[in-house]
């Protein structure tokens, strides 16, 4: 009997040497039976650990459990060394077909009425409020160590050693777990119980089959029941009547970080990667591990020398003396690479903690095991697009121009549907333009989970994606839902999935009238139609339900704002937002961007721009609607005002005005108010406005200071959580200008005009000096002038002479620039 601690390097060498020294000729391991079959496969050339035992119930894949299996792992020795020696290895534990069905059991039976449940069979369920025990740890503590592993190499395995007797520390081990185990009954471990029948019984089998050469690697706290002398009817009566559910078993990869969580051994580490270093080192493990600290800290530019190296081990040797252990641990060699290495800092020693404690080691598992036909697609595409999966998180750039690039972005938009989370999308740093995807990767182990969830949907990648996004367009719950489906329908490339999800969107959005769901379903439905270019998907049908949503949102949403209380209208200002977002997207025309459109027909782009140019003066005449609406709440109302003026439809003596007559003293104060958060508030850039146009900061300041005492109080909030939300530079200029008195920031330009902060006329020289800067930024470019760029009528080209806008700015010209 080898009782062990679970994922433990001290563990695993003592069995190692048991084994050695007794030869048996079975062994006996703790795990799943199911799992016989899969036991070769650990001596294939292309198994690396950490792997994992997965089993999951057929029909319900995400009902599962895992089996972790580290190199230091005594199971894992075991294993190895029975497929060395020739030498038959199985598990004993409680099959998995019992152990999956036992959680379900459970659950319906909670679902049920106390009085509809019988009488408890099955297997026993443990008590809410039982204390589960780490034997191990338990006993370290009673010893003063603050670490069982350290423990168990310090008092037993270091023992063993002096004695020449490879038994002896699971002799006294066992001893000790026998005390533990009279001292706290099963420790809040009932199920064990039955577990533990399970395993007499398997060993009992191979006593007959073998005779007494027969080895048992467990966990240490079973080996007393092990021993125990009871009979085979008492045994399979535990036995009897338990659940069971149809379970399918393979290997995946582990990583090392995972190894640190509750594992189906019940046991988890918080070093990993130092175990893992323990078992590797064969000797002078400390100085081993001091220099791949120095190393991994050179390579963030710490300045480390040998003579630091030198130093740490020195001083974890001294500590562990200090401390009365053998060798230093894990304890020591942190605290002396904190003084030497770190200078005493936390910072540098996180990273420490991260990369080489714990670790990002991630496991293979050979192609012939057993994987589900959706496993088998993914790991083929993987291959195919030279994306590897990885346990350390990175960051991916990814240029959809490029083929292999689509194709990633393809697969990862696909597995997201699929709800197999390995890639999440983030902002580009690079660029802003649909071409580019920025990615953050991570593969976790619980993704393979998903990957047989996800297998009922179909037998590939784009099969069960495809499937699975027509099941969800079906049960969608809202229209924002069914547009957010089409959007990732698109960037997914599922063209048989989106004339499904299209016509379900059609349906939907013709019988919704609630004017904030159409709000919310067209900026997703909108950001959609950027996607054609690039990927080179026909999105026809999406400019027609865009189309007919937005006209469905321009005659409803005025209705819809009036009479709305403090949160309603705070709400509706996001639709508003949302909307206009969404129809400055719809409003471009089709050649601004990178002018890849010059071969179409020239009809078919004249009625493009016309639509979209009309789409976008509709919304126009909607917002002016909402602006001059007494019944619509003020902050809608000042929202509407401030972007008619940020896109150049209402010009700024208008804007001045409207201001000033929802500032005068005949409406509400708290009316007023709204009105300015809407117009500046929200992040929208309203501070800088303020700080630009003296004339509208002269009328909140004067609105301010004439509003009475008993109403400032209520309208306080309101204008903290509109101001605060400036930056502090922002909010200190706004403050010496109000100490200054408006219009003290007189300059030429100025005074020129008569109005504060405003010139006469365009000032071409000051205009003309950013044009060498531009070229040096831009570089040449045979299409366009830049050192022409203000002068109108210097381009040849025919499309400058029809580009002039109705305020004479030169359209083709900035085409260039935005090129």
């Amino acid at each position: 009997m080898l009782g062990v601690r679970h994922h433990g390097p001290g563990s695993a060498r003592a069995v190692r040497a048991a084994l050695e020294a007794a030869g048996p000729r079975t062994v006996l391991i703790e795990g799943p039976p199911e799992a016989d079959a899969l036991i070769a496969l650990a001596a294939d050339e292309d198994m690396r650990p950490p792997v994992a035992l997965l089993a999951h119930v057929v029909d319900e894949p995400g009902r599962s459990a895992f089996w972790p299996l580290a190199e230091f792992s005594p199971e894992w020795v075991a294993i190895r060394w029975a497929l060395e020696h020739g030498v038959p290895a199985r598990f004993i534990d409680l099959p998995a077909t019992h152990t999956l069905a036992w959680g379900r059991e459970e659950r319906e039976d909670q679902e049920q009425e106390p009085s509809e449940k019988g009488e408890p069979g099955g297997l026993p369920s443990e008590p809410a409020e039982a204390v589960r025990i780490d034997p191990l740890a338990v006993l370290a503590e009673t010893a003063g160590y603050d670490d069982a592993e350290r423990w168990w190499e310090d008092v037993i395995e270091h023992r063993g050693a002096r004695d020449g007797d490879a038994f002896a520390p699971f002799e006294v081990l066992g001893e000790a777990m026998g005390a533990l185990r009279e001292a706290f009954g099963t420790g809040g471990h009932e199920r064990d119980l039955v577990r533990e029948a399970y395993m007499r019984l398997q060993v009992r089998a191979a006593q007959r089959e073998f005779g007494d050469d027969v080895a048992v690697v467990c966990g240490a706290w079973h080996v007393p029941a092990l021993r125990q002398r009871t009979t085979v009817a008492a045994d399979r009566a535990l036995l009897k009547g338990l659940p069971k559910a149809k379970a399918d078993m393979t290997w995946v990869p582990w990583t090392h970080r995972r190894l640190s969580r509750m594992s189906g051994y019940g046991a988890g580490i918080d070093s990993p990667g130092w175990y893992g270093h323990l078992f590797g080192a064969a000797d002078r493990p400390i100085e081993r591990w001091m220099t791949k600290v120095a190393r991994l800290l050179r390579d963030e530019d710490r300045p480390v020398s040998s003579a630091h190296v030198i130093e740490a081990v020195r001083l974890a040797d001294t500590l562990a003396a200090m401390r009365g252990r053998p060798l230093p641990g894990l304890t020591e060699t942190t605290d002396a690479v904190r003084a030497v290495m770190c200078e005493g800092s936390d910072v540098p020693l996180a990273l420490v903690h991260d990369r080489l404690v714990v670790g990002d080691v991630l496991g293979e598992v050979p192609a012939a095991a057993p994987a589900v036909p959706l496993q088998r697609d993914l790991d083929r595409l993987q291959r195919r697009l030279r994306l590897k999966p990885e346990a350390q998180e990175r960051e991916l750039e990814l240029d959809l121009r490029k083929e292999n690039d689509a194709g990633r972005s393809r697969l990862l938009h696909r597995l997201r549907l699929l709800a197999i989370e390995w890639g999440e999308p983030t902002a580009s740093r690079g660029s802003t333009g649909t071409f580019r995807e920025t990615w953050r990767l991570r593969w976790e182990p619980e993704l393979a989970v998903r990957v047989a969830e996800a297998g009922v949907w179909g037998t590939t990648v784009l099969a069960a994606a495809t499937a699975k996004a027509e099941a969800d367009a079906v049960g969608a719950r809202s229209l924002a839902d069914v547009t957010g489906l089409a959007e990732r329908c698109l960037l997914a490339e599922l063209p048989d999935a989106l004339p499904v999800v299209m016509r379900i969107l059609a349906d939907r959005a013709a019988l919704d009238a609630d004017v904030g769901h159409l709000a919310q379903a067209l900026p997703a439905l909108v950001r959609s139609l950027r996607y054609g270019d690039v990927r080179g998907t026909d999105t026809e049908a999406l400019a027609e339900v865009a189309a007919g949503l937005a006209e469905r949102v321009f005659v409803g949403l005025p209705p819809a704002c009036a009479a709305l209380d403090a949160d309603a209208a705070e709400e509706m200002r996001g639709h508003v937002d949302a909307v206009h977002g969404a129809v400055g997207l719809l409003g471009e025309g089709e050649g601004e961007g990178d002018g890849e459109g010059q071969g179409e027909d020239s009809a078919s782009q004249g009625e493009n721009y016309a639509f979209r140019a009309g789409i976008r003066g509709r919304w126009h005449r909607v917002l002016r609607t909402l602006s001059g609406r007494d019944t619509v709440p003020g902050v809608v109302r000042g929202r509407a005002v401030r972007l008619l003026l940020d896109d150049g439809a209402l010009g700024q003596e208008e804007a001045a005005r409207l201001m000033g007559l929802v500032l005068s003293p005949g409406t509400e104060p708290a009316d007023a108010a709204a009105w300015i958060e809407g117009f500046v508030g929200g992040g929208s850039g309203g501070g800088m406005l303020l700080v630009h146009d003296e004339r509208l900061l002269g009328l909140v300041d004067a609105w301010l200071t004439g509003v009475p005492g008993d109403a400032f109080t209520d309208v306080l909030p309101l204008l903290r959580r509109t101001f605060s939300a400036y930056e502090p530079g922002v909010r200190r200029t706004l403050g010496e200008l109000v100490r200054r008195g408006p219009g003290t920031r007189g300059s030429a330009t100025a005074t020129a005009s008569g109005i504060p902060g405003f010139a006469s006329d365009l000032d071409t020289a000051r205009a003309d000096a950013v044009l060498p800067v531009l070229r040096l930024l831009l570089g040449p470019d045979e299409t366009m002038d830049v050192e022409g760029a203000g002068d109108t009528g210097t381009n040849d080209s025919s499309t400058h002479n029809d580009a002039t806008n109705e305020n004479g700015a030169d359209d083709s010209d900035l085409v260039g620039v935005g090129r």
